[in-house]
């Protein structure tokens, strides 16, 4: 029985997706908030997601982002809301799917099975939900992390640029890839913002894991696993984060640029 996962605060539109999908032949679990429904994403490993994108706590876009720094889940995204850049942020985000309210059960059903097949040739089982670079430890599940066996504090967003790091360790992620990925598609020239975010994870990582994040000079950053006797340079796997070039992006502050 496929296990689906649904994220919405209505209760009225919880009981009928709940008794429509279970008529369906589907396993049905339930989340009212987006913080619910990442912890419950990370504990019942469902096979499918629905969310709603306009959720009390968290936006659903944000929900599905922080979902895809750890598993490849197809995930189909609810809401009222009919506009052609919410559909665009949302898919951008990662999700597979956009449906719009109201809706039938049968649109739905068929959504969740297409994405079904698209995962067919992924396992949900192999999701990467931790990562270990040199000293530092990441759970992306429950957005820990640890340097040496020590908590580190960290906002969100330094979490999701270190985590993003991590998962290129080894890799020169250039300032337009990692605005793109971490802040979202509408960034891409703000490079003080990583100079700022960069310099506060140094010094958060502290002496021992603070060095392995690296600045390539007017190219991007890259996190390193710096053992006992390599030669500076030699950590990771090296080569370019999804070999994106970036002629000239230099660490230039566009005027007006605002904060995050």
């Amino acid at each position: 029985m496929t296990r689906v996962l649904v994220v919405d605060d209505d209760p009225a539109l919880l009981r009928a997706l709940r008794i429509g999908l279970d008529a369906r032949g589907f396993d049905v679990i339930v989340a009212r908030t987006g913080s619910e429904g990442l912890s419950r994403a990370a504990q019942a490993r469902p096979e499918l997601i629905v969310l709603d994108l306009g959720l009390p706590d968290l936006d659903g876009v944000e929900v599905c982002r922080r979902l895809r720094q750890w598993t490849e889940v197809p995930v189909i995204v609810l809401s009222a809301l009919d506009s052609e850049d919410r559909k665009v942020l949302a898919l951008d985000s990662g999700a597979d799917d956009y449906v719009t309210k109201p809706f039938g059960m049968q649109e739905l059903e068929a959504r969740l099975r297409v994405a079904l097949r698209h995962a067919a040739a992924r396992d949900p089982s192999s999701a990467l939900v931790t990562m270990t670079v040199g000293p530092i430890s990441l759970d992306l599940a429950a957005r820990v992390v640890e340097v040496g066996g020590r908590p580190v504090d960290l906002t969100a967003r330094e979490f999701d640029l270190l985590a993003f790091l991590a998962r290129n360790a080894g890799k020169v992620c250039t300032h337009r890839t990692i605005l793109r990925e971490v802040w979202g598609p509408g960034y891409g020239n703000e490079t003080h913002y990583l100079r700022v975010y960069a310099s506060r994870l140094r010094r958060k990582l502290g002496e021992e894991a603070g060095p392995l994040l690296r600045t390539n000079a007017g190219v991007g950053y890259q996190l390193v696993d710096e053992r006992p006797g390599q030669p500076p340079g030699s950590g990771g796997g090296g080569g370019a984060c999804h070999d994106v070039a970036e002629p000239g992006a230099g660490d230039s502050e566009p005027p007006g640029a605002g904060g995050v």
